[in-house]
């Protein structure tokens, strides 16, 4: 038999079921074998005893208390390997039933971890959204720093020329208030998209350890199925 063949529990209870058949063909031979035996030794010892002496009759007795004895130990034996058999085959029930049940939790570890894993992946690319994102505002930051460089110039170059410009200054003055409000407003908002990414970089740590520590789970498992798939194989050897 392959070793795929004995692991098919199919196989194997038409297995069991063939050794119980031949097992039991086997005693009903032995018994009828032995009646036969023990009813041809009557019908002797019945002759005998018209036509033979007290000392044959003996030698005949003592030859049929020999065979009854036989035929006992075979019987004995037969009872025997009968246990045998039912303790073997309540060891392979047990072995079966711990392989499935391994087998079941290394299946609920896998759905487990692809799951995490699922997850881990959209945290990624949330992570990754995030961090465009967060470049571009720190893109828009750069330019209205820029542009708020080049009005201080220009309101510098302005209160220098006249100081007749009032109105034009306060208009100046105005916008640049107005920019250093949307400078404070993007300012807050970077910080906050800071926040965000610090608290998304630590979730995907803790879905990484997590996807850890169930990939050596896993492993672990595996191995336990292999040794009671191993033993499982040896017993049925055996």
């Amino acid at each position: 038999l392959s070793v795929a063949s004995v692991e098919d529990p199919v196989v194997m209870s038409k297995i069991r079921q063939n050794l119980r058949e031949k097992h039991a063909r086997h005693v009903a031979d032995l018994r009828a074998y032995y009646d036969s035996e023990i009813q041809s030794l009557k019908q002797q010892l019945e002759s005998s005893q018209r036509a033979a002496a007290s000392e044959d009759l003996r030698k005949i007795n003592q030859s049929l208390a020999d065979r009854d004895w036989c035929n006992l130990c075979v019987l004995n034996r037969c009872d025997q390997l009968d246990a045998a058999l039912s303790e073997a085959s309540a060891r392979i029930k047990a072995l079966e039933n711990k392989n499935n049940l391994l087998e079941k939790q290394v299946a609920d570890w896998r759905e487990r971890f692809y799951t995490i894993s699922d997850n881990s992946k959209v945290l990624q690319e949330r992570l990754e959204e995030m961090r465009t994102s967060h470049k571009e505002k720190d893109n828009t930051i750069s330019r209205l720093k820029s542009k708020l460089r080049e009005l201080e110039e220009a309101f510098e170059k302005a209160y220098k020329l006249s100081d007749n410009k009032n109105t034009r200054l306060q208009e100046e003055n105005k916008m640049f208030q107005n920019l250093l409000g949307e400078y404070e407003s993007l300012g807050k908002e970077h910080e906050r998209v800071k926040d965000t990414l610090n608290t998304t970089e630590n979730k995907l740590l803790d879905a990484n350890t997590e996807i850890s520590d169930l990939k050596r789970t896993i492993l672990k498992l595996e191995a336990q199925l292999k040794q009671v798939e191993h033993e499982n194989a040896l017993k049925l050897r055996h």
